[in-house]
C-alpha cells in the first residue's frame, strides 16, 4: 500500500467514483492513476450482476445506484495488463521450473512444465476475460463502468477526480467509503 502524500490532509475512508462508457478509457485512466501513485488495490468496480442481487436482494436498473450504495458488492479491478500477467504468469514461471528440471532430468520435463505452465494460464486467462466481459457487456447496458478509487487525502482526491474526467468519466464526485464496501469487497475476493 502506498503512503499517504507528503503534506496532504489526511481524509481517511474516502473514495472517488466515476461512471465510464468504454472499457479502453477505463483502463487509460487507472494506468494513468498508477503512473501518478495510486496502487492498484484502490481501484474497485462493481461486482456482476448475479452478485449484486444475491447481496442487495435486488436488481439494478442503472449503474448510477450503485454508486453511493453502501453494501453494493464490489470486485478488484483487473488491467488489461494484469489479465496478462494471469494468463501468461504460470507459463513463464513452470518453464522456469522446467528450465531447472533440463538440467538433472532430460528434456520431456521441461516440455511437460512449459506445456503445464500454457495450459494453466490459458485456463485461468480465459476464465478471467469470460468474466469480465459478463460484468462489462451488464453494465455497459445499465449505463455504463462503475469505477471506485481509493484515496489518501484531499490532494490524491482531486488528482483522482482530474484524471478521471480526462479520460471520459461522468457524473465523477468524491464520497465516504464505509465499513459495508470494506466488508463487501473482501467477501467478494474470498469467494473467487
Amino acid at each position: 500500500m502506498k503512503v499517504p502524500e507528503a503534506g496532504a490532509h489526511s481524509i481517511p475512508d474516502r473514495e472517488a467514483f466515476s461512471v465510464f462508457d468504454r472499457l479502453e478509457d477505463l483502463e487509460a485512466a487507472v494506468f494513468a492513476l498508477e503512473t501518478r501513485g495510486f496502487d492498484r488495490s484502490a481501484f474497485t468496480v462493481l461486482a456482476n450482476e448475479a452478485t449484486v442481487e444475491r447481496s442487495l436482494g435486488h436488481r439494478y436498473h442503472r449503474v448510477t445506484e450503485m454508486a453511493d450504495e453502501p453494501r453494493a458488492p464490489r470486485e478488484t479491478f483487473f488491467s488489461h495488463v494484469s489479465r496478462l500477467e494471469a494468463e501468461y504468469g504460470p507459463a513463464v514461471g513452470l518453464a522456469s521450473v522446467g528450465a531447472l528440471l533440463f538440467m538433472g532430468a532430460g528434456p520431456l520435463s521441461v516440455l511437460a512444465a512449459a506445456g503445464g505452465g500454457a495450459a494453466i494460464g490459458t485456463a485461468l486467462g480465459a476464465l478471467i476475460h469470460r468474466h469480465e466481459a459478463e460484468r462489462i457487456s451488464e453494465q455497459l447496458a445499465r449505463g455504463g463502468l462503475l469505477l471506485w478509487v481509493r484515496t489518501h487525502g484531499t490532494c490524491q482526491e482531486a488528482t483522482a477526480m482530474e484524471v478521471l474526467r480526462a479520460h471520459g468519466a461522468h457524473d465523477v464526485r468524491v464520497h465516504a467509503f464505509g465499513q459495508h464496501q470494506l466488508d463487501a469487497t473482501l467477501k467478494i475476493r474470498r469467494a473467487s
